[in-house]
């Protein structure tokens, strides 16, 4: 029977995340997590290591430092404080001082894609390193930062005069270090990225401006291109945002062809934004749930398990690597569906997700999650070398246990505040 026919009998239809076991398991595998990454990453001369398989640094002493990994720290570390893990407001400090006095750019302005400990690696300007600044400030926030709330302003300065395009409804992608020269490339990844760091300002400052240029990206990127595609999310276009289905680029932030991991990590957002907008879009719920089936459809291996990484656009595997983002962007959607519709389908996958993770992702022995899979689930590194970041599978731990009334952070507030009143 396949899993779309199958229903789940009333002895076994409750959510997972309303038993107590799960939610001690969950939260167990959360703790392994910050476990792992956040001592062992902190490099003592700023920002954070990439970890390798056993949670050494990669590069050595001269580690490079992206945009993305330093501020994925400090947003993960606000979570860890938001929740009571000791341990967390050290290192969100850490991570704050070294993106406000590394990396950004004092002279020109905006913020720098990558250092190491000489300086400025890559000196580009990125939308897709500024939409994780706005995360990492909007979440500082939230746990009281010092630093928070002027980078909140700096960053949605630049955002604002820098990338945002007002005519089209989306940020722009990136600049020469001097934003001497704006690239001809338009991409759906920076503007998935900038709509829930969108969400995140929203919600710590109550700036309604944030939430409808959020609104605005979901109806360019979903509503106008991916509906017409079968909610296939495309992922590359030009200046003029026509798609370029030949566009060839990075094979980590760039991949040719389609993501489905874009497809479900987009499902989650889209309720999230629903929720956010006071439930009046009601054109988002309907295309999350087509974006998560899509995904199952198209990109789950129906052989071995597991979310190919890229297809192209006949549908057929490009990339047949199993990554870690892609399966933890789905449990988090499954996560959120749930707890708007009432079809098995969801939890269904949801489970089905947890056990595949749990059994060939998670790595039980060392710790973190295992970044990359070959087609047969071995694992491998030809993409991703090491455990890149706690960001994805921290998140895929911890949403299901929240309320699904904004971003996990929200829920973590608001879950609080309710067992305030109880009390």
């Amino acid at each position: 029977m396949s899993d779309a026919q199958y229903t789940l009998p009333k002895t076994n239809s409750g959510p997972w995340n309303t038993r107590p076991f799960h939610r001690q398991w969950l939260m167990r595998q959360a703790n392994n997590l910050f476990d792992f990454f956040e001592a062992a990453s902190l490099n003592p001369k700023g920002g954070f290591f990439e970890l390798d398989d056993a949670g050494k640094p990669l590069d050595g002493a001269n580690s490079t430092r992206q945009i993305h990994g330093t501020t994925r720290m400090v947003h993960c570390a606000a979570i860890g404080s938001l929740i009571g893990r000791p341990g967390s407001g050290e290192i969100l400090d850490h991570g704050m001082q070294y993106i406000w006095n590394q990396h950004r750019d004092t002279r020109r302005g905006g913020y720098v894609w990558s250092l190491d400990n000489g300086g400025v690696k890559d000196g580009s300007k990125q939308a897709y390193g500024h939409a994780f600044v706005l995360l990492a400030a909007s979440s500082a926030k939230l746990v009281g930062h010092p630093l928070a709330d002027q980078m909140l302003a700096d960053v949605t300065e630049v955002i604002n005069t820098r990338f945002w395009d007002a005519s089209r409804g989306a940020v722009k992608d990136e600049y020469t270090s001097d934003w001497s020269k704006l690239l001809p490339y338009r991409g759906q990844n920076a503007n998935m990225h900038m709509t829930e760091a969108l969400m995140a300002a929203f919600e710590a400052t109550g700036n309604k401006d944030y939430l409808t240029k959020a609104e605005a990206i979901a109806k360019l990127i979903i509503a106008e291109h991916a509906a017409s595609l079968g909610y296939r999310v495309a992922e590359h276009f030009d200046e003029n945002w026509v798609l370029d289905k030949n566009y060839l680029g990075n094979e980590m932030f760039r991949p040719a062809g389609t993501t489905p991991g874009h497809w479900l990590e987009w499902a989650r957002l889209l309720i999230q934004l629903w929720v956010l907008g006071e439930k009046r879009l009601h054109w988002l719920t309907d295309a999350a749930r087509h974006l998560f089936r899509a995904a199952i459809d198209l990109g789950w291996d129906k052989v071995h398990g597991g979310f190919f990484y890229t297809l192209d656009w006949d549908n057929k595997p490009v990339m047949r690597e199993k990554l870690w983002w892609p399966l933890a962007e789905g449990i988090g959607a499954a996560s959120f569906l749930t707890s708007y519709d009432r079809d098995d389908y969801f939890q269904i996958w949801y489970r089905k997700l947890w056990d595949f993770a749990d059994n060939h992702m998670i790595d039980h022995a060392r710790g973190g999650w295992l970044s990359e899979l070959k087609e047969d689930l071995t694992p491998t590194s030809r993409l991703f070398v090491g455990k890149p970041d706690i960001y994805h599978a921290l998140q895929a731990c911890l949403i299901p246990l929240y309320p699904a009334n904004g971003s996990l952070t929200k829920g973590i507030i608001e879950a609080d505040h309710t067992a305030k009143i109880a009390h």
